[in-house]
Formats: C-alpha cells, sequence, structure tokens
C-alpha cells in the first residue's frame, strides 16, 4: 500500500525557513501528482502547493505564494516544500498527499487518494 512520511517540521520564528520533506512508497511516484496541505486547530484542511507528475508545473495558495516552493526528486521518490519568510499564520500540520496517475497539478482535496500523517509546523512571532 501507499505510504507517504513527512519530516522536517519544527518550531522557527517568523521570517525563518523549514524545508518538509515527503518520502514516498509504494507506488510509482515519478507517475503521480503530488500535493502539500495544512491544517490549523479548528480550520478545515487546506491546499498549499501541488506539482504535477511531470515537474513542469507547480501551483501554490496566494497566501504562501512567493515565500514557498513545491519540488520533486524522483530519484529519492520525495517531494519537498520549502517555506521561507515564515508568518505565524503558517502555523499548521503539514500533510503530503498523492494524486492522480499522470495527472497535471491538482488542489482539491478529495482529488487525493493517499496522505501522510502529517509534521507540525510552529511559527512563533
Amino acid at each position: 500500500q501507499v505510504q507517504l512520511v513527512e519530516s522536517g517540521g519544527g518550531l522557527v520564528q517568523a521570517g525563518g525557513s523549514l524545508r518538509l520533506s515527503c518520502a514516498a512508497s509504494g507506488l510509482t511516484f515519478r507517475q503521480y501528482a503530488m500535493g502539500w496541505f495544512r491544517q490549523a486547530p479548528g480550520q478545515e484542511r487546506e491546499f498549499v502547493a501541488g506539482i504535477n507528475w511531470l515537474s513542469t508545473t507547480t501551483r501554490y495558495a496566494d497566501s504562501v505564494k512567493g515565500r514557498f516552493t513545491v519540488s520533486r526528486d524522483n530519484s529519492k521518490n520525495t517531494v519537498y516544500l520549502q517555506m521561507n519568510s515564515l508568518k505565524p499564520d503558517d502555523t499548521a500540520v503539514y500533510y503530503c498527499a498523492s494524486g492522480g496517475r499522470f495527472s497535471t497539478v491538482l488542489t482539491a482535496t478529495d482529488a487525493f487518494g493517499s496522505w501522510g500523517q502529517g509534521t507540525q509546523v510552529t511559527v512563533s512571532s
């Protein structure tokens, strides 16, 4: 079965940076669109960033555009989320997810079939 394992979360001061990683197994990783989502306490899970299977197209939520970068390394079966200029509003549990096979960038939660367990990101002011 598909396994997605996130890492790289932690506590950082506002203005700082973190890089999240998501290691995938149980699927032909290079064939799948991937996405990052986040969920803050009391809020719904929201789309953060996505990348298509070819790594040619990315999309970002307006709230992170210009600060976050999604990328993938198919040789390592890993997708990354580089987060710069972090703000307290970025505090959330961050999840990676695998989407459609041979798919363009996906942004809807229900378009993703498998999810990681999440990693906590806390940004202090």
